[in-house]
């Protein structure tokens, strides 16, 4: 697909070529169309993120709650979507041992219990490419901690990322620049405050040793 297609297609016509963008919820698309046409793709997300931000709170909720769980009874019976099929795949999630498939089942019903939503990962991580399992756990036992309303939030913004990933997949756009700005980052995060670098964790506190090497870094 290309922008200038998409904002010469009738609202059907485009509306089709953004299916599937938003887990069973295609009227943020079609809303965002009505701000057509867009001057790039940056513009198009941020409309739908737009749509979204301005929906009320049951609509966030209802969008949340349209997305399978991970590793759960959608995948075991196939009905996935295609686009979360090949989301869970590429994390490796149709893939598991019998020990990870029943924690992974055993988080799914702490969230559920807690949250009232099932949990929200972009899996495919930041190149797309998914992330390893044992991370995808340890942040779903990681998030398991917060707060309703913010992992409300955070289930919202896994789910643009999602949208994103697969937006980009459908024009064909590789975000080169970010991929680059997302390396500079990695290589900062070598960098960790004794007490969290042991554990694998990252926090650097202003004028720690952790601080001042970033900063000769970015120097």
């Amino acid at each position: 697909i290309t922008l200038q297609q998409l904002n010469q297609a009738t609202l059907t016509e485009a509306a089709q070529m953004l299916d599937g963008l938003y887990e069973h919820s295609p009227w943020i698309a079609e809303q965002a169309l009505a701000q057509r046409p867009f001057a790039s793709l940056a513009a198009l997300k941020h409309a739908m993120v737009t749509v979204l931000a301005q929906a009320s709170t049951d609509a966030q909720l209802a969008l949340i709650r349209a997305h399978p769980e991970l590793a759960g009874k959608a995948m075991v019976s196939q009905s996935l979507t295609a686009e979360s099929t090949n989301e869970q795949t590429k994390a490796g999630l149709t893939n598991c041992t019998p020990e990870e498939f029943a924690h992974i089942q055993q988080l799914n019903a702490q969230y559920n219990a807690k949250f009232g939503f099932p949990f929200i990962l972009a899996v495919r991580g930041p190149r797309g490419t998914g992330l390893p399992k044992r991370e995808i756990i340890a942040t779903f036992e990681r998030r398991l901690g917060h707060p309703v309303d913010f992992e409300r939030a955070e289930c919202l913004r896994h789910i643009h990322r999602i949208a994103e990933i697969r937006l980009n997949d459908k024009f064909g756009f590789e975000p080169a620049t970010g991929n680059t700005v997302w390396d500079w980052h990695e290589d900062l995060a070598r960098h960790s405050d004794p007490g969290f670098a042991e554990q694998g964790q990252l926090t650097v506190t202003y004028l720690t040793d952790a601080h001042r090497a970033c900063e000769a870094d970015l120097a």
